[in-house]
């Protein structure tokens, strides 16, 4: 490998983070099983969390913040990983209190590591992200809690984001009839060449709700969670389900049990950091399977490594559209 790298490292000097780009060498990795050439990394909520600093995402410093990441693999101490093998990395605390993605180069542990699919390319990889690959797995969700396509409209909040997105357009893919909510109505178009069918606005779930609402979808993904969950769950008709990835709009649930006995609805968390290998295998099969080619160029844009500051500020503004893939070597 290279004698030197480029890495985006944050630092926490006197309670102020001091980040940017810095020439590492190979002293620098953290000792692990599995030394990965990172092509492509992305920018995620949690990472504008982080480099932002307006949650205490990141557990360690000085630190390359980053939760996801696509490569090849450059050196290797498991007998199932090789070099020259293309792969993905993501969760597991990578880019929290592990070396993340915004570097040339990574240290990874092998329990971590997920073979690319072949359809796919390291951009692409990254353009679908740990925001797809959390998307997928909210859809498994839903077809584990057997809400089908005939069964009704299924909501998806949050639609404009990276995993919004995704699941708009795997579950239109599958034959669902998405129906899209999103603050930003310039996103529509973008969203129907994704598949929504429909749209209502974000106003219409972020009001104090009844406990029981009129009966409008057979079951949601939701990326926002407090009120908008919560007034998600009172609208869900007999038999759906929720399944609830995200805290966008808040960590609480002002909700009550009536949906649960009333009208047998399910509510079930969809967690990417530490769901086990195997569905993190399957979850990219199904990827590789079920997501249109149009939709992951639609989702996804590139930035260079340099921009990943302004990035984070963008994604909590709320000024990103979809996916940023991060080109560490640019």
């Amino acid at each position: 490998m290279a004698g030197s790298f480029k890495a985006f490292v944050v630092n926490k000097v006197s309670d102020h983070f001091v980040s940017g780009i810095l020439d590492m060498t190979r002293d620098s990795l953290p000792e692990r099983e599995v030394v990965i050439r990172v092509d492509y990394s992305s920018i995620n909520y949690k990472d504008g969390l982080a480099i932002t600093g307006k949650a205490p995402i990141l557990k360690t410093f000085p630190i390359v913040p980053g939760v996801d990441y696509a490569g090849t693999i450059q050196m290797s101490a498991s007998p199932d990983l090789h070099p020259g093998d293309r792969v993905i990395v993501n969760g597991f605390e990578v880019g929290e209190r592990h070396w993340g993605g915004f570097a040339q180069y990574a240290g990874a542990k092998a329990d971590w590591v997920v073979p690319l699919p072949e359809r796919f390319s390291t951009w692409q990889a990254m353009a679908i992200g740990t925001a797809g690959y959390t998307a997928m797995l909210c859809v498994m969700t839903l077809e584990d809690q057997k809400v089908r396509p005939d069964d009704g409209d299924v909501l998806v909040t949050g639609a404009s984001g990276g995993v919004g997105g995704v699941a708009v357009a795997l579950l239109a893919k599958l034959g669902y009839t998405v129906i899209a909510s999103t603050g930003r109505p310039e996103t529509q178009d973008y969203l129907k060449e994704l598949g929504a069918a429909g749209f209502i606005g974000r106003d219409e779930l972020t009001g104090n709700g009844r406990p029981l609402n009129t009966a409008r979808w057979a079951g949601a993904v939701d990326v926002v969670g407090g009120v908008t969950l919560a007034n998600v769950l009172s609208m869900i008709k007999y038999g759906g389900a929720v399944a609830a990835t995200g805290l966008a709009g808040g960590g609480d649930l002002p909700a009550t049990v009536y949906p649960f006995i009333l009208r047998n609805v399910a509510l079930a968390g969809v967690d990417s950091v530490l769901c086990p290998k195997p569905r993190r295998v399957e979850a990219w099969r199904r990827l590789a399977k079920d997501l249109p080619e149009a939709a992951i160029e639609a989702v996804a844009s590139t930035i260079p490594l340099g921009d990943v500051p302004k990035a984070a500020e963008d994604i909590m503004a709320n000024r990103v559209k979809g996916r940023l893939v991060v080109d560490v070597n640019a």
